[in-house]
């Protein structure tokens, strides 16, 4: 049966802010009606939009979150937990660099952040749970990130072993997602270990092809690593459970590639406006379609060149005109 892809939605993060309507739940989401969205992905991290351990441990409490959101005429898409994700299985080298995303009790103290991160995920299983949600994003964590170009060779086995530290520490994670019926969906991005197609076939194989080991799809990195973003979809097509919109530019020059040389944010390669960029939206779209998604298409704002509220309303408008309709 043909489903059609819903939308558009749009994660809230960036927007967050000490300023009305900025600063809880009840005004963003009216902030995003008005801006022309069906549903806000939330942050996980922030206790004034969503207090995590309290909404895995509360039916009430998440009915009441649930309710803050449906009185303003918006859903729930999904939770996010990249932040914490991130820290479930970080390279030392990264400890200073990620140390911000934890509480400061346990910055500076790389096996309780670990800890404290797998809690998190757990409790985002059991939350998403009782909103009624079926899929959360997270990232995961970055181990081998640092050997990422082959010079110098790793050592034979090292990447193995290091996959099998990443499995040991995501299985019990994605057995309280399955014990929930909630997918988990890691994004697949430049930094974490899993970053293209191979790094996550090799992921699935060490946790044993677990069924709630999902995907979010986001075509801009695919562009950025040259890999073919719409192959992807034919791929994994029955892993991805979320799609995160977002345009990037690839200009290769005399002086730099997909690495862009430590440019600032917006220099070089990098993230546009939806539409302004080189991703073919609509092939993505129809082919997401052809598969049957029925996830939400979410947008993330990325895009700093931009004022940020004319951002979102105008990707708003962009995503309903990319959404074909089922029969």
């Amino acid at each position: 049966m043909a489903t059609t892809i819903k939308g558009p939605a749009i994660f809230i993060a960036q927007f967050i802010g000490n300023d009305a309507p900025f600063n809880n739940l009840k005004d963003i989401c009216n902030w995003a009606v008005n801006y022309g969205y069906n549903a806000v992905q939330l942050p996980t991290n922030d206790a004034r939009f969503v207090d995590l351990k309290k909404v895995a441990e509360s039916k009430t409490y998440a009915d009441e979150i649930k309710g803050i959101v449906n009185q303003e005429g918006l859903e729930i898409s999904e939770l996010s937990t990249r932040l914490q994700g991130q820290l479930v299985a970080d390279n030392p080298a990264f400890d200073e660099l990620f140390d911000g995303f934890a509480p400061k009790g346990f910055r500076k103290n790389p096996k309780a952040k670990s800890q404290w991160a797998i809690q998190q995920l757990k409790y985002a299983a059991q939350a998403s749970k009782n909103l009624n949600l079926n899929a959360s994003v997270t990232f995961s964590g970055s181990l081998m990130w640092h050997t990422v170009y082959p010079f110098s060779q790793c050592p034979s086995g090292l990447v193995d072993e290091a996959f099998k530290e990443l499995a040991i520490r995501w299985k019990p994670i994605l057995d309280v997602y399955d014990e929930c019926g909630v997918d988990l969906c890691y994004e697949i991005h430049p930094r974490e270990d899993l970053h293209d197609g191979a790094t996550f076939d090799r992921f699935l194989e060490h946790v044993h092809q677990h069924p709630r080991a999902c995907v979010l799809y986001n075509p801009l990195h695919f562009l950025l690593q040259c890999m073919d973003y719409l192959e992807f979809i034919d791929i994994y097509h029955e892993r991805i459970k979320m799609f995160q919109v977002e345009d990037a530019d690839f200009n290769p020059t005399g002086k730099h590639g997909a690495y862009d040389g430590f440019s600032n944010w917006n220099d070089g390669n990098r993230f546009r406006s939806l539409g302004s960029g080189h991703i073919d939206f609509r092939s993505i779209f129809s082919k997401l379609a052809q598969y049957n998604y029925d996830g939400w298409a979410v947008y993330k704002l990325e895009f700093i060149s931009k004022c940020s509220e004319y951002g979102a309303k105008e990707s708003a408008n962009f995503i309903k005109n990319q959404i074909i309709k089922a029969i």
